[in-house]
């Protein structure tokens, strides 16, 4: 297969290969089609959801604060499987709304001017479910007893109308009232709650800019557990917090007892952990994968044991806070810095722990990379297959083979400037591969983009590094 992307190409004009990189469009996203707009940015989501379990009944009330970056006639949302009833554009009445498919087009009154704030409120409701399609269900999703959102990559607009796309980001403040005695965790801080007969009210904010996609709803009957504070890197204390069904108390305390050492660890790693808190939650259901949204980690009750293999999930969750929530690939082609970075991760922490060096999981990895078929550029993996485990074993490969060209003190050097320099904000390979070239410009000989292309570019596995 021969390779698209100018990563791929020499390094006889590198200035030349790096524009072209920094300059590829946002969106569309040939990756997930329909979804995600250029034409205007949120900068706010405020969500009030009323939410009926027993019948699995949302109504919610969504009010978007938002910019047009051009002179726009109509303002496209997102929303699957969810009923709009009113539509307000400036407190006003839009002169048509139309929701058909997974879209909602709304046209004004009157164009709304390049560079005019604005804002919509949308009123909705229904009886939410995943979303099927490439990467099977998700989105909103019924629990044994409770909900779960799994949002990665496009289940966002099952519960909430938003400009769909990583690129995207805003901050947000969610309001959820559900059936008293169960808990409800969203992303970012506890600010409020309160109840009224069977009803409770939970309310959160998160002020960090966050993609649609990360944004989650989990309402189930939780313990709270504190883990305690992390003080790492310089930055103000981190809570820990894991919220766990009663009867698996016990087998959380044990299977978690790790976590503050782990953002310990990977603060001085990659610099302070990006957020004013972190969550565990535990499923009493169990979960075919663990999942990761920002602040937060989702893991089924098969996921918090003390085994290797939990571990490691754990420690991949927890990186994302820094690889994908606060840092963002712009477009999806290039995940592999969300789950190449996670997966390097789990090594580290790895020999952190005293299961095995970074070195010998790299090698079992590039063993098992040789044992299977080679026919997958992971630097364009394609919508297909975007999420393969090659893509996140070969990226967390292209990162030990950095590490070995660069030397330890100049790569983690690197990552921290990466996660500094684009803390809450997107990201993509060709700003990733300048900022190794400036970190390691020492290095005698170096090339971030020579020592990547054989792992991102190509399809044969290159030999292991050393």
């Amino acid at each position: 297969m021969s390779p698209t992307n100018p990563a791929a190409q020499t390094d006889s004009r590198p200035s030349d290969q790096r524009a072209r990189l920094l300059a590829r469009p946002l969106l569309p996203d040939p990756y997930t089609p329909g979804h995600g707009s250029p034409s205007f940015t949120v900068r706010h989501y405020a969500l009030d959801l009323d939410v009926r379990l027993a019948s699995n009944r949302l109504a919610g009330r969504a009010r978007l604060q938002a910019r047009a970056e051009e002179t726009l006639g109509d303002i496209v949302l997102s929303l699957v499987g969810l009923r709009a009833v009113r539509v307000q554009v400036d407190g006003a009445k839009p002169a048509k709304v139309v929701q058909r498919g997974d879209q909602l087009r709304i046209v004004p009154s009157s164009p709304l001017a390049a560079g005019r704030d604005f804002h919509v409120e949308v009123r909705y409701e229904g009886n939410p479910s995943p979303s099927s399609g490439t990467w099977g269900e998700v989105g909103w999703e019924e629990l044994a007893d409770g909900v779960l959102v799994a949002g990665q990559p496009t289940g966002a607009p099952t519960w909430f109308p938003c400009n769909d796309h990583p690129s995207q980001k805003a901050a947000f403040r969610t309001t959820v009232t559900a059936d008293a005695g169960y808990r409800v965790v969203a992303n970012g801080l506890l600010v409020g709650h309160r109840r009224k007969a069977s009803r409770e009210t939970w309310v959160y904010e998160q002020h960090e800019p966050m993609a649609p996609y990360l944004a989650t709803v989990l309402i189930g009957r939780w313990h709270m557990l504190d883990l305690g504070r992390v003080r790492a890197g310089g930055a103000p204390p981190v809570r820990v917090y894991a919220a766990v069904p009663p009867l698996l108390r016990t087998a959380a305390e044990a299977g978690l007892a790790d976590q503050r050492d782990m953002v310990a660890h990977f603060s001085g790693l990659f610099g302070p952990y990006p957020f004013r808190d972190y969550t565990v939650v535990v499923t009493e259901d169990a979960l075919e994968i663990p999942l990761e949204a920002q602040t937060l980690s989702i893991m089924g009750r098969n996921h918090i044991t003390r085994s290797w293999e939990s571990q490691r999930l754990l420690a991949h969750e927890l990186a994302h806070q820094w690889f994908g929530n606060s840092v963002t690939v712009g477009q999806w082609e290039d995940i592999w810095l969300h789950e190449g970075f996670a997966c390097y991760a789990e090594w580290l922490w790895s020999e952190k722990a005293g299961q095995g060096s970074t070195r010998s999981r790299a090698g079992a990895a590039w063993k098992l990379l040789a044992s299977r078929r080679q026919d997958l550029v992971i630097g364009a993996p394609g919508p297909d297959l975007m999420f393969d485990d090659r893509v996140y074993k070969r990226g967390a490969l292209a990162l030990h083979a950095l590490r070995e060209a660069v030397g330890d003190d100049r790569f983690f050097r690197a990552l921290r400037a990466l996660c500094s320099e684009k803390r809450h904000a997107n990201a993509s390979t060709g700003e990733v591969v300048e900022l190794f070239d400036r970190v390691g410009a020492g290095a005698r000989g170096f090339s971030a983009a020579r020592v990547l292309r054989p792992w991102l570019w190509e399809e044969r596995l290159p030999a292991f590094p050393s």
